[in-house]
């Protein structure tokens, strides 16, 4: 496998830092002006993306946690601080020491004679020791009959990965929001079980043969651990940073198709005409009714009344004398415009079918 330095790195980052940098923030800035320019409000999140985030929350949590040294199998080097070409009878006594009543477990006695040799010593080192204790037909000769081994266990945490972005991508629970990032999320989570998989695969798990002090060593099974669960919590929290950048029209704004706009088009035409015709219905029995159609009258008589006092007031007169003659108000546009407004509704109406005479 090939290994990358601190200061390949810094290298590269310093070459090509000032090269991609600036087209980052070109792109930063196109994208905030197309944002600024966009006709798609901003609008809360719905219930069921919130649903989506929280399973994407629980997700990202139990990887952190998974990530902690008190939910890591033990490492009898690290615990004995024992070097790697210690004898076996002296690892093994340093380790009793640490048990209870000073006796080696059951897990203990099936390790002992597995990891005798440096090439055992190395692979437990790198596949960790389930793997080293319990494998019914590994053997230190043939190191791939360890990867075959470990690979369940490997692909076991991705594929409850898998299940949780299934689940937060799922239309039934995140709707047409989260269905749409199903298969970018699917796609992470692949990526991930394959990239341990190469990482595990394709590394150097002689590498600690030649380190000759315990704390030198490279705890790859314990370090993957980690990054393992650093990986899929920052895939976990991306996807929701994007799930709700999406589903709240601050980025990511798909617009609505012309089905979807005549859809919505015509509901709120039919929304329009039940509420005129609740109208109707209404004014029908007001001016069938003869009480109310006295209170009807009443009302709008003195509707006349208080308008006709109000247009008297001083205040009144003055403010419009000086609207008109200062020429804010145009007199002939607002009766031209009163005029198509009528003439709108009382010439060549639309017919209504069903519609309740008013």
């Amino acid at each position: 496998m090939v290994q990358i330095s601190l200061s390949t790195l810094k290298t590269l980052l310093f070459t090509l830092g000032p090269l991609i940098l600036p087209k980052l923030i070109g792109y930063y800035r196109a994208y905030r002006a197309k944002a600024r320019s966009r006709t798609v409000p901003v609008r809360p999140l719905p219930s069921y993306v919130f649903t989506a985030l929280n399973i994407l929350f629980v997700s990202c949590l139990f990887a952190l946690i998974s990530t902690l040294p008190t939910f890591a199998p033990e490492n009898i080097f690290q615990v004995t601080s024992s070097r790697l070409q210690t004898p076996n009878d002296v690892l093994f006594t340093r380790l009793s020491y640490l048990r209870p009543q000073g006796k080696l477990i059951e897990a203990d006695d099936l390790l002992k004679p597995r990891i005798a040799s440096i090439d055992a010593r190395c692979l437990y080192l790198y596949y960790g020791p389930s793997v080293l204790t319990y494998c019914p037909f590994c053997l230190s000769d043939e190191p791939m009959s360890y990867f075959w081994y470990a690979i369940p266990m490997i692909l076991f945490p991705h594929i409850l990965h898998l299940f949780a972005l299934g689940a937060a991508t799922s239309s039934a629970i995140a709707g047409k929001e989260g269905n749409r990032w199903r298969t970018s999320a699917v796609m992470i989570g692949i990526t991930l079980a394959f990239s341990e998989c190469y990482l595990t695969g394709a590394g150097d798990w002689k590498a600690n043969a030649r380190v000759p002090r315990a704390e030198d060593l490279n705890h790859f099974h314990w370090k993957m651990r980690v990054w393992r669960g650093m990986g899929i919590a920052v895939a976990d929290a991306a996807l929701a940073g994007f799930l709700w950048a999406s589903s709240t029209n601050r980025m990511f704004v798909v617009p609505r198709t012309a089905a979807e706009r005549m859809e919505t088009a015509i509901k709120a035409l039919e929304s329009a005409r039940g509420r005129l015709g609740a109208l109707g219905i209404m004014r029908n029995v007001v001016v069938r009714d003869e009480g109310l159609r006295r209170k009807a009258e009443g009302y709008w008589r003195k509707e006349g009344q208080v308008m006709s006092e109000v247009m008297d007031e001083r205040e009144v007169v003055e403010g419009m004398k000086s609207a008109l003659g200062s020429g804010r108000v145009n007199v002939s546009q607002v009766d031209e415009e009163a005029r198509r407004f009528a003439d709108g509704i009382v010439i060549n109406p639309t017919p209504m079918p069903d519609a309740a005479p008013i």
